[in-house]
């Protein structure tokens, strides 16, 4: 989401007659743009701040702000305590940053962080930055009023919104018109996607996907993310009949005990969860399922954390991103629970999920042995420029010897062997 939202602010900046620097010694403005989900990712930005700070020293007419949610979880601290940022703007004041910079320029410290409870930005054309000319993100809609009670989002980030669906199709057409082969629709929760046309129509995510869908039958649709509340089976039956649908579907579980789910206010059982994974196979069989797991969030007991480990052999995820719980300051979590785990707890707890899932995931990849995928090329491997890299319709990664063979390209490739992360294979005719 953040990635796309720096699409989104380049361009509103290029319209001022600013362009992209390719470094930030030659630019008269850095944006840092920030995320609050985490207390790492705002560690990484004090880090950033401090690298700037000496930048700043050598360049005094060079104009420093922060971005996103950061800015708007922590306006005044950023303000009072970090002298080199000139102006900050919260995710809805991304239209008024050249003016905020011009404030700025004149000596003032400019801010901004008013949320909207319409702003969707759809009529903004984002400047595809770093592309690799293959793969793009188109933000379907904005905020969330979930309020799990670990997470910082709703509050920075507001209400949920829905843009036009026509804006979201105009965007796809013009992304396959230029050679884009794969998009993938963002939301905080696209399954809450809703939007009432002119007929007093309703068109929910499944209905959105389709239309998205139809548009260029032979090249990719993604999405992300779904909560699990929220799947419904007729979205599942649209991934099913669409073959250019991915086959991949990210469902954050965050726990396998209903005590702490209920705690976390996830709004469903672990019951329910298993019922969703179930229904995925049973519509889907071939699809990739990946999660998100917090590992030792507030009174989670050693039973808890055995819960979660037992949901993820019975759920089989493809692939996880794992977390310790981190406390955010003005979430729900951080005014009715005490952060009472210890870190080392936190840690071991961690550790036992990351090596329970590489095992799983190793065997994932493991049963795609011998098969055929097509993967769609999106550049060469990190390791060796004769060997290239992409994704199956699964999100796997895929790595493969070739020749004569460019972005954008889809061959078919024989699986032959592979690691907990990746598959390795070679091209078949």
């Amino acid at each position: 989401m953040n990635f796309s939202d720096s699409e989104i602010v380049a361009s509103i900046m290029r319209a001022r007659g600013y362009d992209v620097a390719e470094k930030a010694d030659h630019a008269d403005v850095i944006m840092v743009n920030t995320c609050s989900i985490r207390d790492n990712a705002e560690q990484r930005v004090w880090k950033r701040l401090r690298e700037l700070k000496s930048l700043k020293k050598r360049n005094i007419s060079l104009q420093i702000g922060i971005i996103g949610c950061m800015a708007e979880r922590l306006k005044e601290e950023i303000l009072e305590e970090h002298l080199e940022v000139d102006f900050i703007a919260g995710p809805d004041s991304y239209r008024v940053l050249p003016d905020l910079i011009e404030a700025a320029v004149s000596g003032q410290q400019a801010a901004n962080v008013v949320l909207s409870e319409e702003e969707t930005y759809e009529d903004i054309h984002p400047v595809r930055l770093h592309s690799n000319g293959v793969s793009a993100f188109i933000s379907i809609m904005r905020g969330c009023e979930n309020f799990c009670a670990y997470c910082v989002v709703p509050f920075t980030r507001g209400k949920e919104r829905s843009r036009n669906p026509q804006t979201i199709i105009d965007e796809a057409r013009t992304l396959f018109e230029n050679g884009y082969r794969e998009i993938t629709l963002l939301g905080q929760n696209v399954n809450s996607y809703r939007w009432i046309d002119d007929n007093k129509d309703e068109i929910n995510f499944p209905k959105l996907l389709k239309m998205v869908a139809q548009i260029d039958p032979v090249s990719r649709i993604r999405f992300t993310t779904s909560h699990p509340k929220d799947l419904s089976d007729e979205l599942l039956r649209v991934i099913a009949e669409n073959e250019n649908v991915c086959n991949a579907i990210h469902l954050a579980v965050q726990s396998g005990s209903t005590p702490v789910l209920e705690r976390m206010n996830r709004k469903y059982t672990r019951e329910y969860y298993l019922n969703r994974i179930a229904a995925i196979r049973s519509i889907i069989p071939d699809c990739a399922i990946s999660t998100d797991i917090i590992a030792g969030f507030c009174d989670e007991t050693e039973e808890d954390h055995q819960n979660t480990l037992s949901l993820m052999r019975e759920a089989r995820f493809d692939y996880a991103f794992m977390f310790k719980y981190s406390e955010r300051s003005g979430t729900i979590a951080a005014k009715k629970f005490e952060d009472n785990i210890s870190d080392d707890v936190k840690g071991r707890r961690l550790e036992e999920i990351i090596e329970l899932q590489q095992e799983i995931s190793l065997q994932s990849n493991q049963n795609d042995m011998g098969k055929i995928v097509e993967v769609l090329i999106e550049g060469q491997s990190k390791k060796s420029t004769s060997q290239f890299m992409g994704r199956d319709d699964r999100n796997k990664v895929v790595v493969f010897d070739g020749i004569d063979l460019k972005k954008g390209d889809c061959v078919r490739v024989k699986i032959t062997k592979c690691t907990s992360a990746t598959l390795i294979g070679e091209i078949v005719s």
